[in-house]
């Protein structure tokens, strides 16, 4: 049974403004098994462990070099790029503007 990782940076909360513990790298597990739902309580439950364990690693190279050493497939998922496009108030008011000004 191969295991198979997903490597990422994770992205900010909507609840977040800054971006504080979004710099390090991420080692997940896929799952190896499918969840199934318990009877009694309605609950949905696995077997498997290793859906629970989420590595933090302070380099992207540090976590793939944990994922080779241990013989583990994964998959590298880049972060996207955010453009940071600065919004000026005095923009609303500049003479020439395409649109009109209302309240």
């Amino acid at each position: 049974m191969a295991n198979r990782a997903r490597i990422y940076q994770p992205p900010k909360t909507a609840m977040q403004s800054g971006h504080a513990g979004t710099h390090d790298w991420l080692l997940e597990f896929a799952p190896n098994e499918a969840r199934r739902l318990d009877p009694l309580m309605g609950w949905t439950s696995s077997a498997d462990t290793e859906t629970q364990v989420r590595l933090r690693f302070p380099t992207r190279e540090a976590a793939i070099a944990y994922a080779e050493k241990h013989a583990l497939a994964y998959d590298l998922e880049l972060p996207r790029v955010n453009r940071f496009r600065p919004k000026i108030y005095a923009e609303n008011f500049r003479y020439g503007r395409a649109e009109n000004w209302t309240h």
